[in-house]
């Protein structure tokens, strides 16, 4: 099912009801395991590497000065440079694994995080930090969080001393590469770990947060409406600096890229932001607390686009946070009018839980510190500090306008101080390198809400959205009726009690539809439209919202829904695609092609779904296809990390091909007429040379043989020949006149056929 901008309606947005495709990258995700840290006795033996003593007198001086300009970056610790790798640590044998662990101290922290310079692991390694007593742990980190850069920096631990374990089967472990260039002696609180030594240990190592008193917890009360918006939120940290605030931002393809903007004037001299380092959802449980959790974190990321003339940074996170993390991506108004009625702020002061500020009465355009900038007057709850910068700013609507650049605003005791901040503006950012990012399909729009905005609490009064919730998914083989679910959802404060909604089909005259009832807000309601033909090809349709308690509705962002099936009514067949997951589902994609197109494609798939068979049901054209399933790591699906494999049924359920052990990808062919096809390996027709150049020999060939030449596309390079079979079972082909490349050669005969794959040089 393929979802898209509605042509009579391009600046609605689909908000009920969207697939998103999530591209896993290297990330510090965690992936499962955990530490050998019940039995003391090993630790013993591992080597302690400890820092030397921090000046705290001097620090405090100096953050005493810093601490006051909310464009410099709040700094909670010392940094250590430092050269340990493996030859540091001791290993050891335990449950059937080689060991290796060593300590680092930094006496009197508060927490401590590493910074690997030199992160390079096997498969089937895991690597983990964790507290010396055994407070908490972060990872296990394997070789799926390997940067590009060819690092990692890891999180937060609390406590004085960390150990660094690694855990990796003995025949491996010389494939191992460590190094750490960087200690971070936490002595101010960061993350709340102060608030968890003191909870677990029973000693005070406060004071807990370090923002003023004035601050507001994001759920508290006054946050009630901004639950969606803050799940976007972050907080950014780099080194021993909490370094700035940012949020995750919609695009107009709506496919879960993980777009982060922040402030230009956060970003490093050389722009590279690949060890920073993003903890979402830190927040306390309810409106008081000094703890949240600091497991969700994202290790590094990619500069976009920045510019100085409205200080902003947009990011791309090295990996989608995970669906457990339950992030938003907000939405934005980049048409920098000056119709705000009143302003929201969510952000990291100082490091500290997440917060929320209002501003009640309407921000306006002004000019700070050489940046186009929205100019608070002052808050009426709640305010920003050092840490702050880069937050998001929302407008009443709830979308983006900007980000924090700097300002005057602070607490005065327990009561804000009444000054002002400025933001950074969205719609100067639009002119200045941000729209390619947010509008990758160049509708040209300035406005985006956010997604998925399902039970996102808006302002609106009257608000119907539409979505499609039940279409055809994939070909539909044989045409035929189809039966079109439109899903009303109520997002407005009033009662929806009766609506018109329009619909057509393939750019035809619009239909109406008409609904009463009574729907509360959140509440959904299902309309089924009028049976749809669906012929050969492709079928459109288009829902738009006309009226709403027969007036208009207030929110036209998400009043209109397309979607487009494709239909082989005539000469189909009923193929399927089985595909059994190893134990690295991450690793596994694969496409079907034909005629050079693709006809359906997936992965990549969940990682410890060792067994999981996924089904595909095929609707195919007659003629011959080609299946290629790839493994991102190169070791195939099978069988060192699970029994992995893929396999092709033909209508009657009988194999038409089947295979999983390969390296980087298994390039194989399949007809709709011919069903089976041999495998190479097994069969008994053999070719020399492979590489070939101008001829290749077949042997074992089977009598009144034909032969077809495909590219990987699946692309016919010849019409199907007659094979002159000698006496000894055996051809020459001319291949001269084809391209070069990777070939495939399929076999026809009355006992079968076969396909072999010959790379023509």
């Amino acid at each position: 099912m393929k979802l898209h901008m509605s042509n009579f309606a391009v600046r609605a947005v689909l908000q009920l009801i969207c697939c998103v495709t999530f591209t896993t990258l290297c990330s510090q995700v965690p992936h499962g395991g955990q530490p050998f840290w019940t039995n003391p006795a090993p630790l013993n033996q591992a080597p302690v590497q400890r820092m030397g003593a921090i000046d705290l007198e001097a620090l405090q001086a100096g953050d005493a000065i810093t601490d006051k300009v909310k464009s410099a970056a709040w700094r909670f610790g010392q940094e250590f440079d430092v050269n340990l790798g493996l030859e540091h640590g001791h290993w050891t044998q335990e449950n059937g694994k080689s060991v290796w662990r060593m300590v680092v101290e930094a006496p009197g922290a508060i927490a401590m995080s590493v910074n690997f310079s030199q992160f390079e692991l096997p498969k089937g390694a895991l690597l983990f930090l964790w507290n010396r007593e055994r407070i908490e742990f972060i990872g296990g980190f394997d070789h799926r969080n390997h940067k590009n850069w060819g690092g990692l920096a890891t999180g937060l631990v609390a406590g004085d001393a960390v150990v660094i374990e690694l855990q990796v089967p003995s025949p491996l472990r010389d494939a191992c590469a460590l190094r750490v260039d960087q200690v971070v002696h936490a002595y101010r609180d960061i993350a709340g770990k102060a608030a968890l030594l003191s909870e677990a240990l029973g000693i005070q190592r406060g004071p807990f947060g370090n923002s003023g008193e004035c601050n507001i917890n994001v759920n508290c009360p006054e946050g009630a409406t901004w639950q969606c918006e803050k799940r976007s939120v972050a907080l950014i940290v780099q080194g021993g600096f909490s370094v700035c605030t940012g949020a995750l931002v919609n695009n107009t393809a709506q496919d879960g890229s993980p777009l982060f903007l922040t402030a230009n004037h956060c970003l490093p001299g050389n722009g590279n932001v690949g060890n920073w380092t993003f903890y979402f959802n830190h927040e306390t449980a309810g409106c008081s607390g000094n703890t949240g959790p600091t497991n969700q974190t994202i290790s590094g990321s990619d500069l976009l686009a920045s510019s100085g003339a409205s200080d902003f940074g947009l990011l791309l996170l090295d990996e989608t946070p995970p669906e457990s993390y339950d992030v938003f991506y907000s939405g934005w108004d980049g048409s920098d009018d000056e119709t705000v009625q009143n302003a929201t702020g969510l952000h990291h002061p100082s490091g500290d839980l997440k917060k929320i500020c209002l501003e009640e009465d309407a921000p306006y355009h002004d000019n700070a510190a050489g940046a186009a900038v929205w100019w608070i007057s002052q808050w009426e709850a709640g305010v920003t500090e050092p840490g702050s910068s880069g937050s998001p700013l929302y407008d009443h609507n709830h979308r983006i306008i900007g980000q924090l650049y700097g300002g005057s605003a602070a607490c005065n005791g327990s009561v804000n101080n009444g000054q002002i901040d400025y933001y950074g503006r969205m719609g100067v950012s639009f002119n200045n390198g941000i729209t390619e990012h947010l509008d990758p399909l160049g509708l040209g729009l300035e406005v985006l809400d956010g997604y998925p905005a399902a039970g996102c609490v808006t302002s609106f009064s009257l608000d119907l959205g539409v979505g499609i919730a039940n279409a055809p998914d994939g070909v539909l083989c044989g045409g035929g009726e189809v039966f079109i679910d439109v899903t009303l959802g109520n997002f407005g404060e009033d009662n929806l009690t009766s609506a018109t909604i329009g619909y057509a089909v393939n750019g035809g005259p619009q239909q109406t539809l008409n609904w009463s009832g009574n729907l509360s807000q959140y509440d959904t309601e299902t309309l089924t439209l009028p049976a749809i033909e669906a012929t050969d090809g492709t079928t459109e349709v288009e829902v738009v919202v006309l009226s709403v308690n027969g007036g208009a509705d207030e929110n036209s962002f998400n009043n209109a829904a397309a979607v487009e099936f494709t239909a082989f009514a005539e000469d189909t067949f009923d193929f399927s695609f089985e595909l059994v997951l190893d134990e690295y589902g991450s690793e596994t994609t694969w496409e079907i092609r034909r005629q050079g197109n693709t006809v359906y494609s997936g992965g990549p798939y969940d990682d410890d779904n060792n067994g999981q068979v996924v089904s595909i049901p095929l609707c195919l054209e007659a003629g011959c296809y080609i299946l290629e399933v790839e493994d991102s790591y190169g070791d195939g699906m099978c069988c060192s990390f699970g029994d992995g494999s893929f396999t092709i049924l033909d209508p009657e359920g009988d194999v038409v091909l089947t295979g999983g052990d390969f390296g980087d990808s298994d390039v194989t062919q399949f007809c709709t007429s011919a069903m089976s096809v041999n495998s190479t390996e097994t069969s008994r027709i053999q070719v020399n040379p492979n590489p070939a150049t101008r001829t290749v020999q077949l042997s074992g060939l089977p009598s009144n043989a034909k032969l077809q030449a495909f590219d990987l596309l699946g692309r016919p390079l010849t019409a199907i020949l007659p094979l002159d079979v000698n006496g000894a079972a055996m051809a020459t082909l001319h291949t001269e006149a084809l391209p070069r490349g990777w070939t495939l050669f399929r076999i026809d005969s009355e006992e079968g056929a076969y396909m072999i794959r010959v790379l023509l040089r």
